[in-house]
């Protein structure tokens, strides 16, 4: 009988209640991998034979309680936010909104054939909805689990200063970007997609040219890495691959997290490195007394080595990425590349198809903003979950394979010493639940790196 009700269903009701079923279950596993992991973090009260001289009890309990509040936090966050979307969905908040946005474009005296401006008015409405609402999930994992641990280096102004400012660079970047998209798909005729595909990969080589010189810099202070023996050490490792490296940077992120990192960024023969100033302690030039620190003769070698071994397994990530393409791209990005390029083909296969309008709510109208936010955003949902674990097992890979160079360098000892400390520095639990892990790791945990390494730290 519920089957032939079913049956009977308007296909717009099939589809509606389709993106509903397959939401809450994707939500479900989710948390029932959630569950298993926290149950590691219940269980696991002692270190691991395996780390028995590497990690200390303090750390390791220390690293337990906070992944366990984290989980927590995230079981809570995640229950809420598809609550929310659920009711947005059931109560008509996506049709709501669009009409909002066309009220106030009326009152400018812009009728419905101006849908690009309503739909950049439905897009800064819908963001301020999203901001305010994710605010106090954002606040308590800041100011109550990152504090509670340690990690947060933030106040409360400077937090919610640096919301506004992200609020509108978004905005000036996100609503000249989308209006210029939907003018592409509307007069590009029937290969609008091959043109929206080409913006959209412009846009993106362009962030990324520009992120670090003229972006990031709005929320962080960089510095150039002043000359010395870590400097030196950089250029030399960069050579010693032909990484064609051109300046390195200090970025000031103790201001927000005692977390650390690196990374690279740039195209062809412009690559330039960003090193974190809580990764490098004495050595940053934002240091606590503001001088920068031009010499370091008495910085302990083995400590350099250490410090260095992240950047080198970053290095041997751009190492084997040209090794798989001539023109030094890395194979994940263009996998993305080329599946945006699917999601647009489709996309134009789809977009004419009323019954996915009518199934949101759009009887009257098929505005092309919604049309892009239901085929992306639910109708390729199940192709999205598939793709995002590929990717996941990809990246996986890709660190092993970046291990692996580090250790062809002769440098195994040296990270094996540096995962530990990076592990020990960001609270990194050792230890993870095999279908949690394979789900959601994009990096392997820490005991199946060491494993990888083999036994080549002894001491």
């Amino acid at each position: 009988m519920l089957m032939e009700t079913i049956l009977n269903l308007p296909i717009e009701n099939k589809i509606f209640y389709a993106v509903l079923v397959f939401s809450w279950t994707v939500y479900l596993w989710e948390a029932y991998l959630a569950y298993r992991q926290r149950r590691i973090y219940r269980l696991t009260m002692h270190v691991p034979q395996e780390l028995g001289k590497i990690m200390d009890t303090d750390t390791f309990e220390k690293s337990r309680l906070y992944q366990l509040d984290k989980s927590n936090f995230s079981f809570w966050s995640g229950l809420y936010s598809e609550t929310e979307g659920t009711l947005i969905l059931l109560l008509g908040g996506i049709p709501f909104v669009w009409k909002v946005a066309g009220t106030v474009t009326a009152r400018f005296g812009l009728g419905p054939e101006y849908e690009i401006l309503q739909s950049l008015s439905f897009l800064i409405l819908a963001t301020l909805f999203s901001a305010f609402t994710g605010l106090p999930w954002s606040i308590y994992n800041t100011f109550v689990i990152e504090e509670k641990h340690g990690f947060n280096q933030q106040t409360l102004g400077f937090f919610l200063k640096d919301a506004v400012k992200k609020f509108i660079v978004t905005q000036c970047i996100l609503l000249p970007v989308t209006s210029l998209l939907l003018y592409i798909i509307k007069i590009g005729g029937e290969f609008f997609f091959i043109y929206a595909w080409l913006f959209t990969l412009g846009v993106s080589l362009v962030l990324v040219t520009i992120y670090a010189d003229y972006i990031a810099p709005l929320f962080d202070k960089f510095t150039p890495l002043p000359e010395g023996e870590l400097k030196e050490e950089i250029e030399s490792m960069s050579k010693s691959i032909s990484f064609p490296l051109t300046k390195v940077y200090v970025v000031e992120g103790s201001k927000r997290s005692s977390h650390s990192n690196a990374y690279f960024y740039g195209f062809f023969k412009n690559k330039r490195i960003v090193l974190f100033d809580t990764l490098l302690e004495d050595y940053s030039p934002l240091n606590k007394d503001g001088e920068p620190e031009t010499d370091t003769p008495t910085e302990d070698k083995s400590k350099l080595k250490v410090r260095l071994t992240p950047l080198r397994r970053e290095l041997g990530h751009f190492h084997v990425d040209a090794e798989m393409s001539s023109i030094q791209f890395s194979p994940l990005p263009l996998s993305l590349q080329m599946n945006s390029f699917l999601c647009f083909f489709l996309f134009a296969v789809l977009i004419g198809q009323k019954e996915l309008f009518m199934a949101f709510g759009f009887y009257n109208s098929q505005p092309t903003l919604i049309g892009l936010m239901i085929i992306f955003q639910f109708i390729f949902s199940p192709y999205n979950e598939v793709l995002s674990f590929c990717l996941t097992v990809l990246s996986r890979r890709f660190e092993f394979q970046a291990d692996s160079f580090a250790r062809g360098m002769g440098r195994a000892s040296e990270l094996y010493s540096a995962l530990i400390k990076l592990n020990k520095d960001n609270l990194g639990f050792p230890v993870a639940d095999w279908l949690f892990s394979m789900w959601h790791y994009s990096h392997p945990p820490l005991l199946e790196r060491l494993r990888a390494l083999g036994s080549t730290k002894q001491d």
